[in-house]
């Protein structure tokens, strides 16, 4: 079982310049082990895209305070390339096209950069397993051909994106804005991947905004950010509370001075 950590996490994201800086992130607390599918909600410019980002270590953002742990070990010093091979996988809300690199060679790529050098993924099985996850997903074989997800609509780069997570068969996966342009039928086909890796080898961290997502991929715990922190941690009865009632209701219960985005 492996453990995913973030401690007293305070970031600032940098702007295109490099040089003016805001405080996103005010101290977030949250730890999860695989074998469990966490939720993040809250409202817009909160902080939940900053948080799956720098966890990731995307560029852009500077962590100032706090620390984030796999197995127990530091990885904020640590490049994407090292973190993607210690088992974290980010599945982006704006997933980037690549010219010229197919999916067939992208995904073998990605698979081999976690094995030995010696040990590549043999063609066979990978050509079988690459079949039966695109069958699972409803996805026409002449994906496997076309360029990293050039031309390709809104759902079908979601799906792309979970494609590669079924593939990769990472510890973690955070899954940022899965949901977001998506229709019923493509919803339910990105959720019946996400679900089918849950086990004891596999953990999620899920940022919506949405209940609905959460009907199909149940989540164990959903915690709820408002002004650059995790304010309220529950169950999943929490992501159908603030459906009803909205992120300002639970401000109010708590009693919390945040003002939110959407608010004159």
């Amino acid at each position: 079982m492996s453990t995913l950590e973030i401690k007293n996490l305070h970031v600032n994201v940098i702007d295109n310049e490099g040089q003016a800086e805001k405080e996103i992130l005010k101290g977030v607390n949250l730890k999860m082990q695989t074998g469990e599918i966490h939720a993040i909600m809250g409202p817009n410019g909160t902080g939940k895209s900053t948080l799956s980002q720098t966890i990731m270590g995307q560029t852009g953002y500077r962590i100032t305070q706090g620390d984030i742990l796999l197995d127990g070990v530091s990885i904020v010093d640590m490049p994407v390339d090292e973190r993607a091979r210690r088992g974290l996988f980010l599945a982006m809300q704006y997933p980037v096209e690549i010219q010229g690199v197919t999916n067939t060679e992208f995904l073998r790529a990605a698979i081999n950069a976690r094995r030995p050098e010696d040990d590549p993924i043999p063609v066979m099985e990978f050509i079988n397993k690459l079949d039966e996850k695109m069958e699972l997903l409803d996805m026409p074989e002449s994906v496997a051909d076309r360029y990293l997800n050039e031309g390709f609509s809104g759902g079908e780069k979601k799906q792309n994106e979970i494609l590669q997570l079924l593939m990769i068969e990472p510890q973690f996966a955070i899954l940022d804005e899965i949901d977001s342009g998506l229709d019923i039928d493509a919803l339910k086909v990105v959720s019946k991947g996400v679900n089918s890796m849950r086990g004891e080898n596999f953990g999620s961290l899920i940022i919506t905004h949405y209940q609905r997502l959460l009907n199909y991929i149940v989540p164990d715990t959903v915690h709820v950010m408002m002004g650059g922190k995790v304010v309220k941690t529950g169950g999943p009865d929490l992501a159908e509370k603030l459906e009803a009632e909205g992120y300002a209701g639970l401000r109010d219960e708590l009693g919390l001075d945040i003002k939110l985005t959407d608010e004159e």
